[in-house]
């Protein structure tokens, strides 16, 4: 079974920027599609961004392109999200989801079935 951890989030001001990490284990890293999901209070979930092992694809949502650069380090078992330029409505919970043999055009996160815990991301103006 799948199992992720985040870690990285904080308060930052608004410009400013984070980067967080998923931490996955209990799978092989090179046949996982790690994506991350964001929660904002009294919003809807959103997918964020994507990145598969198995063949190298990417997605970004259209909010954060440009912003939100995802990267993986196979050699720690761990995808990273760097978040430049933070606005204060990307204030959210923010989650990574894991899923096998899985692949990241049209992310939709819904469909992974290993999901963490979140790590709150706050941004003040």
């Amino acid at each position: 079974e799948v199992q992720v951890v985040e870690s990285g989030g904080g308060l930052v001001q608004a410009g400013g920027s984070l980067r967080l990490s998923c931490a996955a284990s209990g799978f092989d890293f090179s046949e996982l599609a790690i994506g991350w999901y964001r929660q904002a209070p009294g919003k809807e979930r959103e997918g964020v961004s994507c990145i598969s092992s198995v063949d190298g694809s990417t997605y970004y949502a259209d909010s954060v392109k440009g912003r939100f650069t995802i990267f993986s380090d196979n050699a720690k078992d761990t995808v990273y999200l760097q978040m430049n330029n933070l606005k204060p409505e990307d204030t959210a919970v923010y989650h990574c989801a894991a899923e096998t043999y899985s692949y990241c055009s049209g992310f939709d996160y819904t469909l992974f079935s290993s999901w963490g815990q979140g790590t709150q991301v706050t941004v003040s103006s």
